[in-house]
């Protein structure tokens, strides 16, 4: 006799790996639930060679549910594990990020600078959300600065400062200034204008090759365009800003250590020339010709906006160095730079060049396409501004990269959403289903939306003593002559007969508990008469795939566009549009995940 109760250790087994399953997308694995398991029974250790095989038996059964079965059975037998561990995400929550360096209350600076060629993606979503949530955990400022200095080659898009805006507010980060760059080109003449003067610059009207010559044989000290006289740079910056100079015909350059051992910082560009003729600003047009480098504009607004910590990716780090030269020039004091790895999604494309190359092709739905890595196309995919929070949190500054598959990224949305999504029944390959021989000549049912949230119920009004259902095409394996099946939230049928076409049953009987004495499956069901066409569209990689069935008439009236849903045993999925389509409203959604 085993010297341990074996029912409460089933018991325990099969909600940790119901909540294991429930974390990921539908599937536990043994170790998880194993280590569950010992660390709330360690007087267990002795038997974990036999409580191991006890625990594999328990993790094939319940991964051979589906999902919304897998979910509902730890809903109504281990809430209380739910409870406990959303009581663990709340104290998890509260511990947020790690301190800043030299950190004062009230004092905190951070900034949030896209360049508005683009929207943001989920890799730019990391530095805006860090940089707000320490701006309010310091009780501090943040700042947007729209980065948009190169109309050359990062030409900013008209509609993306707007769109960028948009897209943050739906994050929950909120800023305190605003800023656009390219309509503080005068403070940065002036700002040049003193570097020269203080011998920390200089105009380079030589070839790109006679420069790189001299630099990469570290004979800079030697350059005859960086030992010209203040004034001389002084003449020639004002005749750059004239406009005496073409594109490619001079440049002003910052004067870093000559022998410095990376060749990209020595004497980095400050400002180029651009053609706005041929590449106007979408802001200022052809006003400038002049324009000054991401290292210069950035590092001279983070000095006069008073940007305390700095928060951006490791690539910037070369950056940094290139900046600092430009502050001892000017006697300023350089911020604190938190620099943290790069953020991947796997399989969606993160590049904003090939991006906008799908675009061009005419391939994708605009830049909210579901299929996209931006906010936007996660948005209208499904994923809730909360869940790319707590990612961002739970990733936090690390320094080395942080890929994030789908799957993980959906577990996590799947926990924010379940509290907030109303639950919809839907079917795919509907099957007629007539039911005779109900009590009644009308029945209103009054179903919740959610089982334990607050989201409110629809009615629906069956007619006896006929009705008319659809049911789900999946579901005929279950339909056996005689067997005793559940229609959901509504009541228990025999079944008579079954066709692929139409099956037949009678009333049996109303209560849940008959119908768990009788292990009867529930399935779920539509009536026929309030059907409502629905459509949704699966992302997958680039492809999309469509999906058609009809769901209640609660989808049409109850639930808005850009609402989650979830549709029973099915998944989460997003409202995108309603039509009108033959006199009837068709519901277009596009799926998130199980």
């Amino acid at each position: 006799m085993s010297k341990y109760d074996k029912e409460e250790v089933l018991r325990l087994a099969k909600g940790y790996a119901l909540l294991n399953a429930y974390q990921h997308g539908g599937k536990a694995r043994i170790g998880p639930v194993m280590s569950r398991l010992m660390a709330e029974k360690p007087e267990l250790r002795p038997y974990a060679k036999e409580i191991t095989g006890l625990v594999r038996k328990i993790v094939e059964e319940v991964n051979s549910l589906p999902v919304s079965e897998q979910q509902r059975i730890l809903e109504e037998e281990y809430q209380w594990l739910l409870e406990r561990e959303a009581a663990k995400r709340r104290e998890k929550e509260e511990k947020t990020l790690p301190p800043l360096p030299e950190a004062v209350e009230g004092k905190v600076v951070t900034r949030f600078a896209p360049n508005p060629d683009f929207v943001i993606h989920l890799g730019n979503a990391r530095p805006a959300i860090l940089s707000h949530e320490y701006a309010k955990m310091y009780r501090g400022r943040m700042i947007l600065r729209f980065e948009d200095t190169d109309p050359r080659t990062k030409t900013p898009l008209p509609e993306a400062y707007l769109l960028i805006k948009q897209d943050l507010r739906w994050l929950g980060v909120e800023w305190h200034e605003e800023y656009i760059q390219s309509m503080r080109m005068e403070i940065y003449y002036d700002i040049a204008r003193r570097l020269i003067s203080l011998g920390g610059a200089y105009v380079d009207t030589g070839t790109p090759e006679e420069f790189r010559k001299y630099r990469d044989e570290k004979k800079l000290e030697k350059y005859p365009h960086r030992i010209k006289s203040v004034e001389e740079n002084l003449e020639q910056w004002d005749k750059m800003i004239e406009g005496e100079y073409g594109e490619g015909e001079a440049v002003l350059r910052v004067k870093t250590d000559p022998l410095h051992p990376d060749p990209s910082v020595r004497d980095w560009v400050a400002f180029r020339i651009i053609d706005t003729t041929k590449y106007p600003h979408p802001i200022t047009g052809d006003r400038y010709t002049v324009w000054p480098t991401y290292n210069f504009a950035a590092a001279v607004d983070d000095h006069l906006m008073g940007v305390t910590h700095i928060l951006r990716a490791r690539e910037h780090r070369q950056n940094t160095v290139k900046q600092e030269f430009l502050y001892r020039h000017l006697g300023w004091k350089y911020p604190h730079v938190t620099h943290f790895g790069r953020l991947k999604l796997e399989g969606f494309i993160m590049s904003k060049s090939a991006l906008k190359q799908l675009l061009k092709a005419g391939l994708l739905m605009g830049v909210d396409d579901p299929r996209f890595a931006t906010i936007a196309g996660l948005r209208r995919r499904g994923i809730l501004a909360e869940t790319i929070r707590r990612v961002m949190i739970e990733v936090g500054v690390k320094q080395t990269d942080a890929s994030i598959s789908y799957k993980n990224l959906a577990a996590i949305n799947r926990v924010v959403a379940d509290n907030i999504a109303k639950r919809v029944m839907m079917v795919r390959n509907p099957v007629k289903l007539v039911v005779k021989n109900m009590p009644w000549n009308t029945l209103s049912l009054q179903v919740p939306f959610h089982p334990n949230a607050d989201l409110g119920h629809r009615e629906i009004v069956l007619r006896g003593p006929q009705e008319v259902f659809l049911i789900d095409g999946d579901d005929l394996v279950l339909l056996k002559p005689g067997r005793i099946i559940r229609l959901m939230e509504a009541f228990n049928i025999r079944i008579e007969n079954t066709s692929r076409d139409v099956v037949e049953a009678s009333y049996h009987s109303r209560s849940l508990e008959e119908a768990r004495r009788a292990k009867a499956p529930i399935i779920q069901w539509i009536l026929e008469r309030d059907k409502t066409p629905v459509e949704v569209v699966v992302p997958q990689g680039l492809d999309l795939q469509l999906v058609k069935g009809y769901a209640e008439k609660a989808l049409v009236e109850q639930v808005g566009v850009g609402e989650i849903v979830q549709f029973v045993r099915y998944g989460f999925a997003r409202i995108d549009t309603k039509i009108e389509l033959g006199g009837e409203k068709l519901v277009k959604t596009i799926f998130a995940h199980e």
